[in-house]
């Protein structure tokens, strides 16, 4: 795979928290993101002309959704939609093993086949963590290996996990945090929160 400007691992919840319904609406929330055209055209916008996007399941297990894909434009970011829309649902709904989940998405990300000038990993849930290793020092393994670990939190469940999300999940240079009511908004938040990384400080016009 050619050198990009991002790596971004999306990695999302799908515990016992996130019913057949709202997977749907996350999902396609997401799938729905990549084919908006100011997402697409931000993929294609820095110096190496491309990011390398791939998505993890997590639960009390994780697994690869979709592997590693350039996204250099509307129809590579097409692609990636469609691979998300099919993406079949596994692990099998569990706990919420935020910890293990990413660890990983970060041993993902450092097999990324692209060079990148970034390193971005994208945390969304719906729950506190509360099974296996704890998320804090995690975080600060990617964050010293040169990550940038960003949350949202879909607040329909816990509402304070957003300041969960602030105190043990995120981390790096411009880490944020971002937070929507329930799977309803997902779509949007996803989309205000792809752009934000994607674009990063050095590509915000």
């Amino acid at each position: 795979m050619q050198p990009v400007d991002l790596a971004l691992c999306l990695a999302v919840d799908v515990s016992a928290s996130v019913d057949f319904s709202e997977f749907g609406l996350m999902v396609g929330g997401l799938a729905a993101a990549f084919r908006e055209p100011d997402i697409a055209a931000a993929c294609a916008a820095g110096p190496k002309g491309g990011v390398a996007v791939a998505v993890l399941f997590w639960s009390s297990g994780a697994e690869v959704a979709v592997p590693w894909m350039r996204i250099d434009g509307e129809a590579a970011a097409g692609a990636l939609a469609e691979a998300i829309d099919n993406a079949p649902r596994l692990p099998q709904p569990g706990a919420t093993a935020l910890g293990p989940g990413m660890v990983a998405a970060l041993a993902l990300l450092a097999a990324c086949p692209a060079e990148a000038l970034r390193l971005v990993l994208d945390v969304s849930g719906d729950g506190a963590h509360n099974q296996g290793r704890a998320p804090g020092p995690v975080r600060d393994v990617g964050v010293n290996a040169g990550v940038t670990i960003n949350g949202l939190a879909v607040l329909n469940e816990e509402a304070g996990l957003l300041a969960h999300y602030e105190a043990e999940v995120i981390g790096g240079p411009g880490a944020f945090a971002m937070s929507c009511a329930d799977y309803a908004d997902f779509s949007q938040a996803i989309r205000r929160k792809l752009l934000r990384e994607i674009r990063g400080g050095a590509l915000v016009a």
